[in-house]
């Protein structure tokens, strides 16, 4: 057994009080938040200690940042087309009468909302997405923030006059944290387990057929590009180790976002490389990531597959129209807007991608969920032009994709944030995992290669989970 190393607990009711001293003479309820330093912590051990109490994990291992939300002081949570607006609204209310103290903590900490939306606008039905809303951002209780500069702990609450008293509220924050600080890490279960396939959703044969149809519709002018996905259930022996799980992940992929976010006993938990935005700011980034090509292990090899993804008529099709819509998107919001002249190919453990780096100035005061509203789902996960190609999927994928392809992330009370396409992602409950995985499918698409290309994707998360056949 083995503790997590940290120092004594900060002192979250001296911090707390006084903010809460002012919120009393509101006649309205009112969000009280204080970020104090902390010595670092690690992420994934406080995840795991935390998840009884409901937590959120969002982590870039290689840029050393991480989010980790423990309880829900607030949330919103919104289920049709308008929810990004009706959540960015609604955040902003809050924020007009806080009381908030960060000190000298940096941008990208303090109170802010963790969560994500489902890729459609209304809720997923399946048992597989049970409790996962079509848009949930959610206000920690108790959130750790990470930074290259450091960590801090930001402890929030909403004081409602006629609610639960302030020394009440600031009392049970301070218990949650000290029992954290002082509770025994147990180590992990075993690396990996054997698992047993019990559902392809679709089969290989309903997949490849699928996939000719799509290709046939691009060929036939129809549209420009369609995402296909498909998912896998898998089954294990025991119940699967989330922590060992997560730790996997933030192992073999260091240059994704791990990110893990629990509804009652279900994890939707996923390592993507793709970046959907990023504000901080005026100054916006993003990235076109489209086409693929396996990965070997002889790096000769290796370099040929990564030639021939540059070289692919096929390939670069599919990603050129990823970059005309981000383009086109953020064009008119954008002052200034840069973009890579050339794809470069950006390589994972399992796959590699062709990837256009764009970065730009936003001309207004938008906030990052303004961005996203905008983007979400680009041509990477939906296709073009973008009813037909969502129309044609929804006829051809017998599954729901719940927050598989969708926006998780982050947004704090300047509007600022970062928000990544749920990709290489999937849901574990107890013993059984569900995976998913698409593949963009243009003219030329091959069935059987795209079939071999999903797998590939499918061994991502697949593979910290344990061993089976995609």
């Amino acid at each position: 057994m083995t503790v997590v190393e940290r120092a004594p607990a900060p002192d979250l009711a001296a911090a707390l009080a006084p903010l809460a001293v002012e919120a009393a003479a509101k006649e309205e309820a009112t969000l009280v938040s204080a970020t104090v330093p902390v010595p670092a912590v690690d992420p994934v051990a406080l995840h795991g200690l935390a998840r009884p109490l409901g937590a959120a994990l969002w982590m870039q291992p290689q840029a050393g940042i991480s989010h980790v939300g423990i309880g829900e002081a607030w949330a919103a949570r919104q289920s049709h087309e308008a929810r990004f607006g009706v959540i960015s609204v609604a955040w902003r209310m809050l924020l007009e009468s806080a009381v908030v103290d960060t000190g000298d903590a940096p941008r990208g900490t303090g109170p802010l909302l963790l969560g994500g939306f489902g890729y459609d606008d209304e809720p997923a039905e399946s048992e597989v997405w049970e409790g996962f809303e079509a848009g949930c951002l959610v206000l920690p209780a108790l959130l750790l923030s990470t930074t290259p500069r450091g960590s801090w702990l930001t402890a929030s609450m909403v004081l409602d006059p006629d609610g639960v008293p302030p020394g009440t509220m600031i009392g049970s924050l301070d218990q949650t944290w000290a029992f954290l600080s002082e509770a025994p890490v147990l180590p992990s279960g075993p690396p990996r387990q054997s698992l047993v396939v019990r559902r392809r959703v679709p089969d290989a044969k309903a997949w490849q057929g699928s996939v000719a149809r799509l290709a046939g519709a691009v060929g036939r002018g129809r549209l420009d590009k369609a995402v296909l996905s498909r998912s896998v259930t898998l089954e294990a022996a025991s119940e699967i180790d989330l922590t060992g799980v997560m730790r996997r992940l933030e192992t073999s992929a260091p240059e994704s976002t791990v990110f893990a976010f629990s509804r009652g006993p279900r994890t939707f938990v996923g390592a993507t490389p793709e970046r959907l935005v990023s504000l901080q700011g005026r100054e916006l980034r993003t990235v076109a990531m489209a086409g693929s090509a396996p990965r070997s292990a002889d790096p000769t090899e290796d370099e040929a597959l990564a030639e021939q993804l540059l070289a692919s008529d096929k390939e670069r099709e599919e990603h050129a129209v990823v970059v005309d819509m981000l383009r086109g998107s953020l064009a008119p919001v954008a002052q200034e807007l840069t973009i890579g002249r050339t794809p470069e190919v950006a390589r994972f453990r399992h796959v590699q991608h062709l990837v256009t780096p764009v970065s730009g100035r936003l001309t207004d005061d938008a906030d990052v969920l303004t961005l996203v509203e905008r983007l979400h789902p680009t041509p990477a996960v939906g296709g073009t032009p973008k009813d037909l190609a969502l129309e044609l999927i929804s006829e051809e994928e017998p599954h729901e994709r719940g927050w598989y392809a969708g926006p998780v992330g982050w947004i704090d009370r300047h509007g600022d944030g970062e928000f990544v396409v749920a990709l290489r992602s999937g849901v574990i409950h107890g013993a059984t995992a569900t995976l998913f995985a698409g593949c963009g499918i243009v003219a030329d698409s091959d069935p059987e290669r795209e079939w071999e290309e999903s797998s590939a994707k499918l061994q991502a998360l697949g593979s910290a989970l344990g061993r089976f056949e995609p």
